[in-house]
């Protein structure tokens, strides 16, 4: 398994986590943090000739190349990029000045003391005077600490790296960049969908309708009774069938009633073609955003599709409207309820492309109905 950080890394077995890299990285991230130390520390002694002056003067200069130096070395136990954020400069700034005010030092003594312990325990019959089966066993021990040395190193190291991480870039700026990146690819799929729609309307369908012309001009060339004239009318029929369920799929695929004329006219479109008589109440003044557009329509088909196969519905409704700068949808039937996303209704799926936009979906399906599906969805 592919690990990314230090803690992901403390995840693996005991063997492969010593024989892997990531205790040794670890170990250099901490002692890295004498670099920051010993230049503000140097800089500083040189401005002792400026008395109190020089020490503000010197953290500032320092400033940038502290928090330079953070970002690349958190590459050693933080694979993972960091997203950019709109007060890049000031995290950074604030950062480094905890670094170099505490953070450098605490991770050079806990590196002293987690090393330092098993490394004076090895050498204990060199440093001390003790008798040979003392020495031995001290020697022992700390060959024995080591492997904890090394857990203990990766997890300060770790830790100290998701810290870093809050500080450039916290939670909430990873998720924008996850919800702009599922944005794009809405957008991408949404693009290709229509272009798809465009090949099959532009393309088969229209070869479709040529080949049901032809056919349709042979058998009135042909007598009635005749096996030819059968089986010609046999394949008229079955090209017009053909041609019926491509438009039908062409529909699935986009709406090209929602681009030419918007939401109202493509959700009485698809509620006129439901098996299930359905009342629509659209009221929109003009158009909205196409995102807003395009999602609130695949909601919409969506829960009628679902009204179809799974309600029992004698009857459904869908009404639309802006409400303080929302669109709200609702979509209602009679039917008998129970309606569950986690049975694959596609409730979930509805769920997820209405975040890409900031959107809502509530349900509310008692079993015995009725089912009520609302959907709020910002118009900025």
């Amino acid at each position: 398994m592919l690990n990314r950080t230090a803690l992901e890394a403390l995840t693996r077995r005991p063997l492969p986590f010593l024989g892997s890299a990531w205790p040794w990285r670890s170990a250099a991230y901490l002692l890295a943090s004498a670099v920051p130390g010993v230049a503000v520390g140097v800089a500083a002694f040189a401005t002792i000739p400026l008395g109190w002056v020089g020490a503000p003067v010197v953290l500032a200069l320092s400033l940038p190349f502290v928090a330079w130096f953070e970002r690349r070395r958190l590459r050693l136990v933080d694979g993972v990029p960091l997203p950019e954020v709109p007060d890049r400069r000031r995290r950074e700034a604030g950062l480094a000045v905890f670094t170099v005010l505490a953070l450098w030092w605490i991770d050079l003594i806990m590196l002293a003391f987690t090393v330092g312990g098993p490394v004076i325990l090895i050498l204990s019959p060199v440093v001390q005077p003790l008798a040979d089966s003392v020495a031995v066993v001290a020697s022992v021990g700390g060959v024995l600490l080591l492997p904890v040395a090394a857990y203990t190193i990766t997890a300060w190291g770790g830790a100290r790296g998701v810290m870093v991480r809050a500080m450039l870039a916290p939670q909430g700026a990873e998720l924008s960049e996850v919800l702009r990146s599922r944005a794009r690819l809405v957008d991408a799929f949404e693009v290709e969908r229509r272009r798809i729609e465009r090949d099959l309307h532009d393309g088969a369908q229209q070869r479709l309708v040529s080949l049901s012309m032809t056919l349709g001009l042979a058998r009135l060339d042909l007598p009635d009774d005749s096996p030819t004239g059968r089986l010609i009318e046999r394949a008229h029929d079955e090209a017009k069938q053909a041609l019926a369920e491509l438009r039908e799929l062409i529909r699935g695929v986009h709406s090209q009633v929602l681009t030419d004329r918007g939401l109202g006219a493509a959700v009485r479109d698809v509620a006129g073609r439901s098996p299930v008589p359905v009342d629509v109440a659209v009221e929109l003044d003009g158009r909205l955003p196409a995102p807003v557009e395009v999602t609130a329509y695949y909601v919409v088909s969506e829960a009628l599709a679902n009204l179809a196969k799974h309600s029992r519905a004698t009857s459904g409704a869908v009404t639309a409207r802006v409400e303080r700068g929302t669109l709200v949808v609702e979509v209602r039937d009679d039917g008998t309820g129970g309606a569950d996303p986690a049975k694959g209704t596609g409730l979930t799926g509805l769920a997820d492309r209405l975040a890409v936009v900031g959107g809502r979906l509530s349900l509310s399906s008692p079993v015995g109905g009725p089912t009520l599906i609302r959907v709020e969805i910002p118009c900025a």
